[in-house]
């Protein structure tokens, strides 16, 4: 498969935890990110956009333009340090703790036989997942150009919703076999069941 990059966004608020570091709270003995980052072990590059603490070596730290800017300014903080031959970037959520390689690698597929700018899974009420995402790095430039053009030159407040309208998108159900790897951890609740499922 292509080469990639994964851009992982770790600067939310957690507002529904009580402002806890969300992306440190720990799943199945591990921190939620470093489960994240362990499943983009194969990525060519790894970056963490958000505050945090100690990462691995060789994954790099950025933060979003203003800090707390949203999601959109920190995937448009975190694709300006992929290098410009990368031409396939995972786009995800530090809270997504049972996210794994083969489920990567399945949106990974999905994406390279297709002609969509993006390929990203939907829940069993056919949401989509925006956050648990693999997109042609070029087609998110623009979609991040285009956004900008439209709020005036800015992107941070904007819904992450905004960069995937008018872009065509190659959906995934989950099959069914192991949790869903775009189940992420909003509540205290979420993390229980991430828990039990990750047991």
């Amino acid at each position: 498969m292509t080469a990639y990059a994964a851009v992982v966004l770790a600067g939310g608020a957690a507002r529904r935890m009580g402002g806890v570091d969300k992306p440190a709270r720990p799943v199945g003995g591990r921190p939620m990110l470093r489960r994240v980052l362990a499943a983009v072990a194969d990525a060519d590059q790894r970056i963490v956009v958000g505050p945090v603490g100690p990462v691995p070596q060789g994954v790099r730290v950025t933060r979003e333009v203003p800090p707390g800017g949203g999601p959109v300014a920190a995937a448009a903080a975190g694709l300006a340090l992929v290098d410009p031959g990368i031409r396939v970037v995972a786009l995800l959520a530090a809270d997504l703790p049972l996210l794994t390689t083969a489920a990567l690698a399945e949106l990974r597929y999905a994406l390279e036989a297709s002609t969509a700018a993006l390929a990203c899974y939907v829940d069993g009420e056919g949401r989509r997942q925006q956050l648990c995402a693999v997109w042609r790095a070029p087609k998110l430039r623009a979609a991040l150009g285009r956004l900008a053009a439209q709020r005036g030159g800015g992107v941070d407040g904007a819904p992450v919703r905004g960069l995937l309208a008018g872009a065509a998108v190659r959906e995934l159900s989950w099959p069914g076999s192991g949790p869903p790897p775009w189940f992420d951890c909003d509540t205290d609740e979420d993390v229980r069941r991430a828990e039990e499922w990750a047991q």
